[in-house]
């Protein structure tokens, strides 16, 4: 696995997870306070995207998880 398709899923689990424990109608609801959560993981995506810095995927590196599937 790539840290790619990593970063995908963990950010993906995140934004469910941090959904599910910030809106009333959850089972799971704490507080509305997590969607602050879903915040920070949606804009840490788009500014990745424009300056390719995630680091998430540093940490990936540094593990030696391979970049790309070449």
């Amino acid at each position: 696995m790539t840290t790619e398709r990593i970063v995908r899923i963990v950010a993906g689990l995140f934004v469910l997870l941090s959904l599910s424990l910030g809106i009333e109608g959850s089972p799971l609801f704490q507080s509305s306070n997590w969607l602050w959560f879903t915040a920070f993981v949606g804009a840490n995506l788009f500014q990745s995207g424009f300056t390719r810095f995630c680091p998430l995927e540093m940490i990936l590196k540094k593990l030696g998880i391979k970049e790309s599937c070449q």
